[in-house]
């Protein structure tokens, strides 16, 4: 279905239009997402996984506070992506960044206080770290989705793919760019300084996005009444991409939880230098990643169907490097064949969701779209911590590769 036309000359209408204006506004929300991006590349990968060692937690703590975040996150996606219909995208993706800086203000306070000795009870600091989780979880899930409804809003279809990976990109930036100021970072002010930074430039970003963000008035005002939440579930032209969504969602939360446990205890290494150790590789993938959806999408004519597919593979090839990898090269060689896997599934998997739908829904999209990606998240300590220690190390990574073979199978027979 293609965007209605319009002919206003406004940042809010006439998608299809040539408007240099916009290009700011999109400048802005990839700020936004990459600070998003970063700050969780740098509690997920830098900061959490020594912050628990360091602190006596057991190992499941951590993907205790994930699950958490991720079942809120699925739940409150949509919600927020219909308010953003109501209310317009500039108010939620401010609102989601202002929750967000209060989660990762109130782990590095509770975390802070923990390694002082002042929260001796372990009990009591896992269950501060959920709630700190719990608050990005309930409100930090505003962000994406308003940002990327605000991208289709003002995109046609044919660039509507291209757009969506530039947006997609930030998190690239962040995985790239986090893990390096997260090294710095730790090494010279400490352990939790990286929370302490990103709470901060979120903060900033949340009132440039609430000054400087143009939006006149709600963006659904000009394409018309949008489907339900259950009726895009069930449209089939829909349904495929989100079940893949779902599937990359589970291998993400698996790889990104199960991955610095790996680099920590093939390497012999803990503490600062394991966060150094994670944040090395890490980066070479997100790099990866980053090449691919800014310098390769652009130019390639393939399908979102051929692109799923593809970037299935090439994740499910470093997934199964990862068993046999056994020193800083080779795990950082298998780090950058799944971000070239990424950087190629993701806004495949993001874009053709957008493009099975109309304008009207671009909202509702967006929301399941955020939903699934946060879905994984909350059987992922299951499937990869849980498996990691009570079966094998190699367990997780076996199942990863199972699991992304059945995707790329399943996005050439589906995905449309």
């Amino acid at each position: 279905m293609a965007d209605p036309p319009n002919p206003s000359p406004s940042l809010e209408t006439a998608p299809d239009a040539p408007r240099p204006d916009r290009r700011p506004a999109f400048r802005l929300l990839f700020a936004c997402l990459l600070v998003v991006g970063a700050g969780n590349t740098m509690l997920v990968s830098a900061v959490l996984p020594p912050l628990t060692r360091a602190l006596g937690l057991p190992d499941w703590a951590a993907g205790a506070m994930f699950s958490l975040s991720a079942v809120l996150w699925v739940i409150t996606s949509p919600i927020w992506a219909r308010a953003s219909d109501k209310f317009g995208r500039r108010p939620l993706v401010a609102f989601g960044l202002v929750a967000y800086a209060t989660s990762m203000a109130m782990t590095a306070l509770i975390g802070a206080l923990a390694l002082g000795g002042h929260i001796s009870n372990i009990w009591a600091v896992i269950a501060g770290l959920l709630v700190a989780r719990a608050i990005f979880g309930l409100g930090g899930s505003a962000t994406t989705p308003a940002a990327q409804a605000y991208v289709a809003d003002r995109t046609s279809r044919a660039e509507r793919t291209s757009e969506i990976a530039s947006l997609n990109a930030a998190f690239g930036f962040g995985l790239a760019g986090g893990p390096v100021v997260a090294g710095a970072l730790v090494t010279a002010l400490g352990l939790l300084s990286p929370l302490v930074a990103s709470a901060a430039i979120a903060l900033v970003c949340a009132w440039a996005v609430w000054t400087r963000l143009p939006e006149t008035r709600p963006p659904q005002a000009e394409a018309g009444p949008a489907r339900t939440r259950w009726a895009l579930v069930n449209d089939p032209r829909l349904r495929p991409y989100l079940i893949y969504g779902v599937a990359l969602s589970v291998v993400t939360g698996v790889l990104s939880q199960t991955f610095p446990f790996r680099v920590m205890d093939q390497l012999g290494v803990s503490g600062t230098q394991a966060a150094q150790f994670v944040t090395a590789t890490v980066t070479v993938g997100a790099l990866a990643q980053l090449v691919v959806q800014l310098g390769v999408i652009p130019r390639l004519t393939a399908s979102p169907a051929q692109l799923m597919a593809s970037g299935a593979g090439l994740v499910a090839l470093g997934s199964l490097g990862t068993v046999f990898a056994a020193d800083l090269a080779s795990l950082s060689v298998c780090q950058l064949v799944s971000g070239v896997g990424f950087g190629l599934c993701r806004p495949g998997y993001a874009g053709g969701a957008s493009l099975a739908v109309g304008a009207q829904d671009q909202g509702g999209v967006a929301g399941l779209v955020v939903a699934a990606n946060g879905a994984g998240f909350v059987v992922s300590p299951i499937f990869g911590l849980w498996l990691y220690g009570a079966l094998s190390p190699e367990a997780p990574f076996w199942l990863l590769t199972a699991i992304l073979t059945g995707m790329a199978v399943y996005a050439r027979a589906r995905a449309r």
